[in-house]
């Protein structure tokens, strides 16, 4: 690993024995019409619950994919995959699928709202699938949560950016997800709509205890998280605890 300029915390701190994302020598490779292409290389990493921690690293690094073998959604062409207790190279795609929304939320960039449905179904739609009977009572709290109460009927088209992306962050805590993983969640908004977007993304992050995993590019929006796994060429170069003054100082910039 290489050496850093991050404030790094000197007091040792006691960390659950059970990593909620355990995943060791992890390759991926993708075929292309040239031929393979190495994505991932030799990727180990815990991650322990409750933790926030941001992935950064240049375009093409590896970091979205990573963040998709962590979610289940791209299957690891080699080595050990455990997230939330459970191996996922062992699963099905209906049990990943179901593993999903039992344990993991997951914002996209580019938010992946039902056009069709209004802000209210779209946050009801994965505890509809679940079978939950309280789908929409739910879902009403939360958009409450994320402030959006007044536009609960409204589709997503008719609604801003910032707004889609809070009704996508309702609809990824809509389980109660053990993990919530971000991927560029800023990256179609203005810096104004993304600090309060990044803003409301901690808090339902500590509120609820869900162990955060950001995708960025952002090195001060990777500075509020606990720790920063920097990538490079599809190689984790650097894993950097952040001092808890450092995080604060963000957290006030941001506002």
């Amino acid at each position: 690993m290489e050496a850093t300029n991050v404030h790094l915390e000197t007091k040792a701190t006691a960390e659950p024995t059970a990593p909620i994302i355990d995943v060791r020598d992890v390759e991926l490779t993708l075929t292309s019409r040239a031929g393979a292409v190495e994505i991932l290389r030799d990727v180990t990493l815990e991650v322990f619950p409750g933790q926030s921690v941001a992935i950064i690293g240049p375009s093409g690094s590896g970091k979205t994919s990573l963040l998709m073998v962590l979610a289940g959604l791209e299957r690891a062409t080699r080595g050990q995959v455990n997230i939330v207790g459970e191996d996922f190279a062992a699963k099905s795609e209906d049990e990943l699928a179901l593993a999903r929304s039992r344990d993991i939320g997951i914002v996209f960039q580019s938010f992946h709202l039902v056009p069709t449905m209004t802000a209210l179904e779209n946050v009801a739609l994965p505890l509809e699938f679940a079978g939950n009977r309280d789908a929409f009572s739910i879902a009403r709290d939360l958009i409450r949560e994320v402030g959006l109460a007044e536009r609960t009927e409204h589709f997503p088209a008719e609604l801003s950016g910032g707004e889609q992306q809070r009704v996508a962050l309702a609809r990824a805590m809509a389980g109660r997800p053990r993990l919530l993983l971000a991927d560029e969640p800023t990256g179609n908004l203005d810096r104004r709509t993304g600090s309060h977007v990044i803003e409301l993304l901690f808090d339902l992050h500590k509120r609820h205890g869900a162990t955060l995993v950001l995708i960025t590019h952002d090195d001060s929006l990777a500075a509020k998280c606990e720790r920063i796994i920097r990538m490079s060429d599809g190689r984790i170069v650097a894993d950097e605890r952040v001092a808890s003054d450092t995080r604060n100082n963000q957290t006030m910039v941001a506002r």
